[in-house]
Parts: C-alpha cells; sequence; structure tokens
C-alpha cells in the first residue's frame, strides 16, 4: 500500500516562495544616524569654520556675529618663508610617517606575541607597555634627554622619531594585538604545506587578514606622531621645525588670524588621512559597519 500524497494537484509545478524575513531599518536607526552626522558635522565642521572666517578676519570685535573688515594678511604670512609653515608641514610628514613605519616594524612581532600566545610574565609586559600611557610623556622625554645628547641624537629626524614612538607605540601594540587575538593561523597553516615561504605567507596570507587592523593602528600613529609638541620641542632642540611648534607661539599671542591660518593648515593632513582611512575601512572592513560612507 502507498502512502497518500495529500499535497495539491498543482503542488509540484509551483515554485516555492520564500519569504524574506529581513527587517527594514527601524525609525530609531535613522534616527539615531541622523543624530550622530549632525553631531560630527556641528562639533567638527563649526570649529574649523569659525577658524576659517578667522583666518580671513583683518577686525572682528565682540560682539559683532561677523569681522567688521576682511583681509588675507594672514595666508600671505603663511605662504611667506619667514613663518616656516610648509618647512614645518613638510618635517611633521616626514615625521609621521617614518614614526610609523617604526611602529609598524616594531610592534607587529610584539603585538602577535601578546594576541596569539601565553607565556611567563606577559601581564608584565602588558603592564610595562602602559606605563607610556600613565606616566606623562614629559617625564620620559626628559629622563632620556641626557642619554639622547651622548648619542648624538638630539635636532635629528632618527631621535625625534624614537621619542614619538614612546607615546604612539602602546596604542599600535594594543590595537593589533586585538587583531591577532581574533585570528586564526589555519590559512597560513595551509600555505606553509603546500609550499610557500614566510614572506609569502605573510605577504598574501597574514597581511591581507590583517590589513583593516593594521590601518586603524598606522591611522593612530600617525595622528599621534603629527600633533607631538613637547617631545619635539626637547629632542629637537628648537632647530627641528614642525607645524605644532610653527603653531604654538601664536595660540598665545595677539594675531589671532595667523594662529587661525596655520591651525587650518595644521588640521588639514590629519582630517584628510582620517578620512581616506575611514572611507578604506568602510569597503572593505564589514567590522565598521560602513563608516566609511557617512
Amino acid at each position: 500500500m502507498t502512502a497518500l500524497d495529500t499535497r495539491p494537484p498543482d503542488a509540484e509545478t509551483q515554485p516555492e516562495v520564500f519569504e524574506d524575513v529581513t527587517d527594514p531599518p527601524s525609525l530609531i536607526g535613522r534616527w539615531t544616524r541622523r543624530v550622530a552626522i549632525t553631531s560630527i558635522v556641528v562639533f567638527v565642521g563649526l570649529p574649523i569654520f569659525t577658524l576659517l572666517i578667522w583666518s580671513f578676519a583683518f577686525r572682528w570685535n565682540f560682539p559683532d556675529l561677523l569681522p567688521s573688515e576682511w583681509g588675507n594678511r594672514a595666508w600671505a604670512y603663511v605662504a611667506s618663508d619667514s613663518s616656516r609653515t610648509f618647512e614645518g608641514l613638510w618635517n611633521s610628514t616626514k615625521l609621521a610617517v617614518l614614526v610609523t613605519i617604526m611602529a609598524i616594524v616594531v610592534g607587529l612581532p610584539a603585538s602577535r606575541a601578546l594576541g596569539q600566545h601565553d607565556f611567563r610574565g606577559k601581564s608584565t609586559v602588558e603592564w610595562l607597555l602602559m606605563m607610556p600611557i600613565i606616566v606623562p610623556t614629559l617625564v620620559a622625554t626628559m629622563g632620556i634627554h641626557q642619554i639622547f645628547i651622548r648619542m648624538r641624537l638630539t635636532e635629528t629626524l632618527f631621535g625625534v622619531a624614537l621619542v614619538h614612538l614612546i607615546p604612539a607605540i602602546p596604542y599600535f601594540v594594543l590595537v593589533m594585538a586585538s587583531v591577532f587575538a581574533n585570528y586564526g593561523t589555519a590559512l597560513e597553516e595551509t600555505a606553509q604545506s603546500l609550499g610557500a615561504n614566510k614572506i609569502q605567507v605573510f605577504r598574501y596570507v597574514t597581511l591581507p587578514a590583517i590589513s583593516s587592523g593594521l590601518l586603524v593602528a598606522s591611522m593612530f600613529t600617525f595622528l599621534i606622531s603629527w600633533g607631538q609638541y613637547v617631545t619635539t620641542l626637547l629632542i629637537g632642540g628648537g632647530t627641528f621645525v614642525t607645524l605644532p611648534l610653527v603653531l604654538f607661539p601664536f595660540l598665545s599671542g595677539a594675531s589671532h588670524s595667523n594662529a587661525a591660518a596655520i591651525s587650518l593648515v595644521f588640521v588639514a593632513p590629519a582630517i584628510i588621512v582620517l578620512i581616506l582611512t575611514s572611507r578604506q575601512l568602510g569597503r572593505d572592513s564589514s567590522a565598521m559597519g560602513g563608516f566609511g560612507k557617512l
């Protein structure tokens, strides 16, 4: 006896229909996104817009909403050789790139060891890694200043870069250690079993897998080095001029327009780095949730 087929006669010819269970974006989610974007525009864009007005203001007295007199005297000063703005911009760029490269070379092995291995004294290493964040950078710089003088590292690009690593390397290692803690080595082992050497494994397997985290860590390192003032002044001896050294004397002076113009030059590369990094992460990293599309 055969089992009875209880399906309707045309069941075999009817295509199966699957309902889309994906919920559309909720109203709260859309409003949260709008509020976040508005907050970023207000708290970041408004100060920059104010600096832009100040840079073209020749006379701006309280309580006037806009300057009573306009001019480009500040930008003419920035473009002149006497301001040393472009010299500081070039030195800051070289320094930040060098510090980022040094952090990658030093920090990648350390972060992989901390993220993937348990060893005796690991907690001590992690505590020592946090010391540059806990102890003020000025204290550490003063402690090694005399050593750098004897080693003839003061007033040099490499010496200043070494000092910038003190506050930068903890952030780099902490970010990359969390990346390596969630990184599996199965693909690396498969590549090695197929005959790939260590360089090929790192280039074609490890680097693509950690690229998003490496980009974030490098961005932090670049921006930390970019904004250093005291360490650059002490180790650089005032002869190695960066943008913070050009900017800070104007912050306490009476020339607000010059300070505003130099501030815009100072903040522009940092904003460009942040935008390019966020867009790259928005395309390549699902963990960022499309942050780059803001």
